[in-house]
């Protein structure tokens, strides 16, 4: 997440919050069996090795506008293609026009396989920008900062979620597939990308998007959603999900945090459900801008059974005959 959104003094780390859950009804037995009976299964193996490339000091802590971040966006582009997914503009590469230097988003497309529907979108977004090196000495002889879950975590989930798709193309309305740049830096990948879309008349749906999911919350729910009572979308992702896979974080509420990722942007042009989904709580990992931040910290089972629930549920926002998800 971007650095100006945790304006936190370093105690919040130690002290103790409440972590308070409210209740999202899920639906039938239906609903529940038709969750369970969703046959693909994530692979473990391929969680981690997105994760571990991305996490490379190859990349030099992949700062916005630097060799690093660019070599990071040419691996995704690499992952698309793998993962039979086209671009959407005529390249993967959407440089930005808000930057000094050059850095862009990496953007796929997976068309809808239903006529009408594939006239509206879903974006799945998380950011691959981290903040690079550290100009001081580091710790223990270590600069590199390689955001391991801020946001490589977030990005290994889209792209397991783009493989699924893209190569089994389930999916009726079309997804958009982002890897945002820039986030670290004022959100400027994706204010750069929502007002481009804004401007081509872009039919959105919805947006999700993911934020440090390496580790996991110690709540009875998996993740939290921010700007909660903004919309339903954490109902029906319960719904979808056949349990109570989101809940309500007070500190999400507390530090503004609906407003400090890559989903704000998109709210604020197409006025739709756009929302993040994260598992850091405050309390359950202490590396948020730090050199630790590594991938031999990252809890991979966690995340694996975190992206297994969460592909019915996409298919679900994907298929429904009508806009579920709606604004309250």
């Amino acid at each position: 997440m971007r650095k100006l959104l945790y304006l936190i003094p370093l105690f919040i780390f130690g002290c103790k919050t409440t972590t308070k859950v409210t209740d999202v009804a899920t639906t039938s037995n239906e609903v529940v069996k038709s969750a369970s009976s969703f046959n693909y299964r994530v692979d473990e193996k391929s969680v981690a090795q997105t994760l571990k490339t991305l996490t490379s000091d190859d990349f030099e802590g992949r700062e916005a506008g630097t060799a690093g971040t660019n070599k990071a966006g040419a691996f995704l582009e690499q992952l698309l293609v793998e993962y039979q997914v086209k671009p959407y503009f005529q390249s993967f590469r959407d440089t930005l026009s808000n930057f000094k230097n050059t850095t862009f988003n990496v953007v796929g497309y997976i068309e809808g396989n239903d006529p009408v529907l594939k006239n509206e979108f879903i974006v799945l977004g998380a950011h691959y920008d981290h903040i690079g090196i550290s100009k001081d000495g580091g710790i223990n002889g270590d600069k590199i900062n390689n955001g391991a879950n801020d946001d490589a975590s977030g990005v290994t989930a889209v792209a397991e979620i783009a493989k699924y798709f893209g190569k089994n193309k389930t999916n009726k309305r079309s997804i958009l597939v982002v890897f945002f740049t820039a986030e670290e830096v004022g959100l400027l990948g994706s204010v750069h990308l929502a007002e481009k879309l804004k401007k081509r008349k872009f039919n959105l749906y919805s947006m999700l998007n993911f934020e440090m999911i390496g580790v996991p919350m110690r709540a009875d729910y998996t993740a939290y959603i921010t700007g909660f009572s903004r919309s339903n979308m954490a109902t029906k992702i319960n719904e979808y999900a056949g349990k109570k896979l989101v809940g309500y974080l007070p500190m999400e509420f507390q530090y503004q945090l609906f407003m400090r990722s890559d989903n704000y942007p998109f709210f604020q042009e197409f006025s739709v459900p756009c929302q993040t989904v994260c598992t850091f709580d405050f309390e359950n990992y202490p590396y948020y801008h730090h050199v630790d931040d590594e991938f031999e910290l990252m809890d991979t089972k966690h995340m694996t059974s975190f992206i297994q629930d969460v592909l019915p549920v996409v298919e679900k926002m994907a298929n429904s005959t009508t806009k579920e998800i709606v604004l309250k």
